[in-house]
């Protein structure tokens, strides 16, 4: 355990706009510079090889059009082509974000890597399709979709403030076979134009597969349309396919390292929090038994976890249960802190142009969940309890330069991802994360998170805050998976082969404990039983016992919210 006592860094986000000075975003940096990473590979190098081509980032840009009016309501909106393309680089789409937050976006542009090909991976658009415009004495904007050769796909749409088509020569479409199907992520914004009966939508794009082996490389841009069915905008967009399996963007082993020791946050645990992580080992060690189906005495399991079955499936075979002596199993579930480390998985993201490092927490024991209902609180006895919690969160780490680019928060079956805008950093370019009471979910900030109807005021309480419990990542970290720098490069744990439950499964008699609680309310806040109960997440009713890192979706798979 380790007490800190730094102030927090927070980029202010700039929210007030005077009505005659719509000042626009400034670029973001992270509170340190980045250091000189450990030489090797082309991690970090400014340029990435695709295959037949070559990527490299751009984030200085020239705004094109900036609009302001939405619905009567103040909300800047500005669309940008990028700056100081190198010589034999192609531009690929513009970039587009909202002035509310700091300019930190990107667009790859593309070099052609095998000259004089009968068919070449870059070749301009034919000509130009008007996808929308708005063209009144406030506000004149024109959206190109890019209209590709037979056998080639556009990557991002044109921006113009003229009704003058954009040239050929500003953009260039990619080979089909070197690109991946596409699809929208978020909605960036909804505009209305006076001259234009459909409002126009435009959104990010990313790859439909993304995982640890999938190829898709997000390029940047956007795709916009004026209708509603997002499916249809991605038709005639793609993404980059990386064809090169080196991956060779990705880091080596040292650079890793340095990765962890320059970004691994600092995690507090809440100041009420009984249940502390520990160490893996420190939980086998101090009496954790492994049960079978087939007997009804639990046996020890080994301090390194040597003797748990490897492979196979999750097929209720085996479990991990605490000792049956009380004395042993309440200090068992009160976990050690100060054995604490995080398990790491490093991973390719996004084609291989990013990495994505999963920090993974162990705690020996789940505590009982707080439930709010209106303006009551009520702490439940059983109800949320389980054993063995694993944890964690990611980091996502641009290899172009290696600058950290957001973190993936997990949060009960789901979680979030947040930019780096908007993280809190503890010290120089270490972020904080903070893992709530009892249940161990991964927050941005502090305060009370409802899982459940935010709304309604009714789920179950995850508070978040600081304390005196802290485990620092950047130095108690053990890296326990790195598939793509090949076999033996690192090796993984035994426990991280056992595919069965790390506890017991358990079924709670939930619906009739919040029966009576809904009993208990006013009748101006009391609806349907039914629907109340409805708005619970369904682990209050009874969980099977959890399972490793190993065998969550998002090992091979993304992080999903």
């Amino acid at each position: 355990m380790m007490m800190l006592g730094c102030e927090c860094l927070c980029w202010d986000r700039v929210r007030n706009y005077d009505d005659d000075d719509f000042s626009e975003p400034q670029p973001f940096s992270l509170p340190s510079p980045l250091p000189h990473w450990p030489q090797g590979n082309g991690f970090a190098g400014g340029r990435i090889c695709l295959g037949e081509i070559e990527v490299l980032q751009i984030t200085k840009f020239e705004r094109i059009w900036r609009h302001i009016q939405l619905a009567g309501k103040a909300q800047p909106f500005t669309f940008y082509r990028p700056l100081e393309i190198p010589d034999g680089f192609f531009s690929l789409g513009h970039y587009c974000q909202s002035n509310d937050q700091p300019l930190r976006g990107y667009v790859l542009v593309a070099r052609d890597m095998i000259c004089e090909s009968e068919s070449p991976a870059l070749k301009r658009p034919l000509d130009y399709t008007l996808v929308w415009s708005s063209d009144s004495h406030d506000e004149c904007s024109y959206f190109w979709l890019p209209s590709p050769p037979k056998g080639y796909k556009a990557m991002g749409v044109l921006v113009t403030s003229t009704p003058k088509e954009p040239e050929v020569e500003e953009v260039r479409c990619v080979r089909e076979d070197l690109t991946e199907a596409c699809e929208t992520s978020n909605l960036l914004v909804t505009m209305k134009s006076k001259s234009s009966k459909n409002p126009l939508q435009i959104w990010s794009i990313q790859p439909c597969d993304r995982g640890m082996l999938c190829k898709g490389v997000s390029v940047g841009t956007f795709v916009c349309g004026a209708y509603f069915d997002s499916e249809q905008v991605v038709e005639n967009i793609g993404c980059l396919k990386n064809l090169d399996s080196t991956l060779h963007a990705m880091p080596n082993l040292n650079q890793i390292h340095a990765l962890i020791e320059h970004y691994g946050p600092t995690v507090y645990f809440h100041p009420d929090e009984t249940y502390m992580p520990s160490s893996v080992q420190w939980f086998f060690k101090n009496g954790a038994l492994l049960y079978s189906a087939e007997g009804k005495k639990g046996s020890a399991i080994d301090f390194e976890g040597s003797n748990l079955p490897r492979g196979g499936t999750n097929d209720g075979a085996f479990w991990i249960d605490l000792p049956t002596d009380n004395d042993a199993k309440n200090y068992l579930k009160k976990g050690n802190i100060e054995s604490s480390e995080l398990y790491v998985h490093v991973k390719p993201a996004l084609g291989g142009s990013f990495t994505d490092i999963a920090m993974w927490v162990f705690c020996p024991f789940n505590g009982p969940a707080t439930l709010k209902v209106a303006l009551m609180n009520i702490e439940m006895s059983k109800i949320g309890e389980h054993v063995s919690d694993w944890e964690h969160f990611t980091l996502r780490i641009n290899n172009l330069n290696g600058e950290l680019w957001s973190v993936f928060f997990s949060q009960h079956s789901g979680g979030e991802w947040v930019n780096a805008t908007d993280l809190e950093f503890i010290k120089e370019n270490k972020p904080i994360v903070y893992s709530s009471n009892h249940g161990h979910a991964s927050y941005p900030h502090p305060g009370t998170y409802l899982q459940g109807s935010s709304k309604l005021g009714i789920g179950v309480r995850n508070d978040a805050a600081r304390s005196e419990f802290v485990v620092d990542s950047s130095t108690r970290y053990q890296i326990v998976a790195a598939e793509y720098l090949g076999d033996g490069a690192v090796k993984e744990p035994c426990w991280l082969q056992y595919k069965r439950e790390w506890g017991p499964s358990i079924v709670y008699d939930g619906r009739s404990e919040i029966e009576k609680i809904i009993d208990m309310l006013p009748m101006f806040v009391r609806f349907s039983v039914e629907n109340l109960i409805d708005l619970f997440p369904t682990e209050l009713y009874g969980e099977e016992g959890p399972t490793g890192p190993k065998e969550k979706e998002n090992w091979l798979g993304d992080e999903y919210c």
